[in-house]
């Protein structure tokens, strides 16, 4: 399926999507799955489409979305990948995801004046025929920042615009740097900022929001209601190609044409789309249940030779990780509070758990190599951002019990396991999330390769924690977690700020530095609008992050959809983003 982009920083993904997903123990470690990958082209063929017909997608996940239709508050994958017929961006981009005024509103930018200008194009409507107005793009910003909605999006990045801090604390009754120049019901807004910023042509970039919310419908939900309200829970509107008629909870939408849709009428008459577990996804390919499915990376021997799909690939903007919980969230302050004593506050420790793992055993071994390590924190697919000098962790017991002994994690003798440098007994809680079937086989994997090293690693729980439980631990800074593997979907602007800064609700180890504010600052910089400058602070800060090692990058992995072979104009490309759904089709 068709992954956005929210905000500076996407969402969190189920942990299988990355990580292995289901496969036979005895599969080769080959890389024959990479190299079919690189055959696939981004989109099916290009062409005109016949007028109606339906089809059925899957989202393959082992937990129920939660069903929240509204982007200011939506955080997780599931929940975005099940809106994405009727969420449509504000904004179009290029290839490169630079915005262009291809899409429902222009975008202007006015360096000297610290602006941005965003004008909603006349007959984009809301599905229920109202026009989407500037109120609509503010009220956006007022959910956002407002304290009682629990919208996750208020971060160092959004707080850049004029009077939106004073919004938050409470201070003010409205966003006092968002002009609408026409009046509410006006089509056009003009965004003050403190500062411009390197990142702000690109979409995804953080600074402001690329979505509307529907002002004239939700303006009598308390903001502290809303998550929970049945207008964003069961009767969304979208300005999207599709309209929702009908929602099970948790397990299917089904989505119908949008009359009033700005660019005309979608190909396609409705749009059903299911989850199904990833034990069933191979089957579900072989029997032709889906019209579109994702491919699971450790079944593509199982499925490569199925015939009447067509193959589409990419490398997404995402990874897995290794996350070290360091300290809380404190609310007050809006900001990470880090617990210098923390058990897993020691840079020897961290990083010897990362040389124990054996990655990239792993990836070959379940996935044909269409899942592979990743040596940093900015994706490759980031361009000259990326750092290639890095070599991340590749496994080496050998430094990583040096590394221990050094830190004086002794053994008693007679005993199996190390000992904190006090001499006390250390057990530490792993949180993984659950997912394909061999999850548990790959997490017991490693919890045996920090034995191998004198570690005693134990799982929250005893077992795999399901995704929306997962999460809640993470985000709530659980004491029962001091260590957790997660996934990020990531945005296309490669600012780290909204991600790793103090201030941002998405740092979940809950580290925080000088030098490590220092670098996010000035990868965000006026210095940083110097391309060559920008570049060389992410690769300072890449290093950096791999030397405190806080945050250890795992996997990312080709991803592959299998589109029915009668459909068209089927695209992954990000210029098509916007489009996908408005132009696929059956072929004439």
């Amino acid at each position: 399926m068709k992954r956005r982009a929210l905000g500076a920083l996407g969402v969190f993904l189920a942990g299988a999507m990355l990580l292995a997903g289901c496969g036979k123990s005895g599969s080769t470690s080959s890389n024959s799955g990479a190299k079919d990958a690189k055959k696939f082209p981004e989109q099916t063929k290009m062409t005109t489409a016949k007028s109606g017909g339906s089809i059925t997608v899957a989202e393959e996940t082992d937990t129920p979305f939660t069903g929240i239709f509204l982007d200011e508050l939506a955080d997780s994958q599931i929940d975005s990948d099940v809106s994405q017929f009727g969420a449509e961006s504000l904004f179009a981009t290029d290839d490169q995801y630079k915005i262009n005024n291809k899409g429902s509103a222009t975008f202007k930018l006015d360096r000297k004046a610290k602006t941005v200008t965003i004008e909603v194009k006349k007959g984009v409507k809301w599905s229920d025929g109202k026009q989407v107005t500037a109120k609509d793009v503010e009220y956006a910003y007022e959910i956002i920042a407002n304290k009682d909605s629990g919208s996750s999006r208020y971060t160092n990045s959004i707080a850049n615009i004029v009077g939106i801090a004073a919004y938050h604390a409470g201070k003010a009754k409205t966003i006092s740097g968002i002009d609408m120049p026409d009046g509410a019901n006006g089509r056009k807004v003009v965004i003050h900022f403190l500062t411009m910023k390197p990142g702000m042509t690109q979409s995804g970039n953080g600074y402001f929001w690329e979505s509307a919310a529907p002002y004239h419908y939700l303006k009598d939900v308390p903001f502290s209601k809303l998550k929970s309200s049945d207008k964003v829970r069961k009767n969304p509107l979208y300005y999207g190609p599709f309209k929702v008629q009908k929602i099970v909870r948790g397990q299917s939408v089904t989505w119908v044409r949008n009359p009033y849709y700005w660019r005309g009428t979608p190909k396609l008459k409705k749009i059903t789309i299911s989850v199904i577990s990833e034990n069933t996804a191979s089957q579900s390919i072989k029997s032709k249940k889906f019209d579109v499915i994702n491919v699971v990376n450790s079944q593509w021997k199982e499925v490569k030779g199925t015939k009447g799909y067509n193959f589409v690939a990419q490398i997404p903007l995402s990874y897995s990780y290794l996350g070290f919980k360091v300290g809380k969230w404190d609310k007050k302050t809006g900001s990470v509070k880090m617990n210098k004593n923390s058990k897993m506050n020691n840079r020897s420790l961290r990083q010897a758990m990362a040389y124990a793992m054996n990655v990239d055993e792993v990836e070959n071994h379940y996935t044909q190599g269409l899942s592979f390590r990743v040596k940093t924190l900015v994706p490759e697919g980031f361009g000259d951002f990326y750092n290639s000098k890095l070599a991340g962790f590749p496994k080496n017991l050998k430094k990583a019990n040096a590394l221990l002994d050094k830190a004086g994690y002794k053994k008693k003798k007679g005993e199996t396991y190390r000992r904190d440098p006090n001499g006390k007994k250390l057990t530490i809680h792993l949180a993984a999330m659950s997912g394909a079937p061999n999850q548990e086989a790959i997490v017991q994997n490693y919890i045996q390769q920090w034995k191998k090293v004198g570690l005693h690693v134990t799982l929250t729980t005893g077992r795999l924690i399901e995704f929306n439980s997962f999460y809640d631990k993470v985000e709530n800074d659980d004491p029962s977690v001091d260590v957790f593997e997660a996934v990020w979907s990531l945005s296309s602007e490669p600012s780290q700020n909204d991600l790793y800064s103090a201030q941002a609700p998405f740092n979940f180890t809950r580290f925080e530095s000088a030098e490590n504010t220092k670098m996010l600052k000035e990868m965000d910089s006026q210095k940083s609008f110097n391309h060559a400058y920008r570049v060389k602070v992410f690769h300072k800060w890449q290093a950096y992050m791999q030397k405190e090692a806080y945050v250890v990058p795992l996997t990312n992995s080709y991803s592959i959809t299998a589109v029915n072979s009668k459909l068209v104009n089927y695209s992954l490309k990000p210029s098509k983003s916007g489009l996908v759904w408005y132009q696929v089709g059956y072929k004439k």
